[in-house]
């Protein structure tokens, strides 16, 4: 099986949508499953700024993509083996962050950041995102002495959206 194919085929099905993939897992415990998480792309206003950041998705948008996906999957024999279940659904609201677009799309919001390497003696930290620029992601740190961090692309592993209410 060929995980970068079959984000592929999703990423199609997506785009003929007006959405877009934002992860694809495989996972095999008692069933096999294939996870899509999509999510609407934020139109742009007149002025060339995202009119709404947050565009929500439907189930309706998850049922087209699945029914979609499960076509392909079949037709070009992506998956082999036995049965595995199709799972298509939004990101959630504590999302993943996986390239420089969600980052400057979430500018403003609270991310919690892993990163491979120590950036400024911090393997994680929490912040909101306050700039993204040149390779960079600027995050201005929670706790009792409020500082601002720079933290390459390249040295982040993991990041998600923290809900606020």
């Amino acid at each position: 099986m060929n995980l970068e194919k079959i984000r592929a085929a999703a990423e199609r099905v997506a785009r003929s949508e007006g959405l877009e993939v934002v992860d694809v897992e495989w996972k095999i415990g008692k069933q096999r499953f294939l996870r899509v998480y999509i999510d609407r792309v934020p139109p742009k206003a007149t002025d060339g700024t995202a009119s709404d950041p947050y565009p929500k998705i439907s189930h309706a948008d998850c049922e087209k993509v699945s029914q979609q996906l499960s076509v392909i999957l079949d037709v070009e024999e992506l998956i082999d083996g036995p049965s595995y279940v199709l799972e298509v659904s939004s990101p959630g609201m504590d999302r993943a962050l996986t390239k420089p677009a969600d980052f400057e799309r979430f500018t403003g919001r609270l991310a919690k950041v892993w990163t491979n390497q120590p950036v400024e003696e911090l393997s994680f930290m929490e912040g909101r995102i306050t700039r993204v620029e040149s390779g960079n992601v600027r995050l201005e740190l929670k706790g009792k002495t409020a500082r601002t961090i720079e933290v390459p692309f390249a040295a982040i592993r993991k990041a998600n959206l923290v809900v606020e209410f």
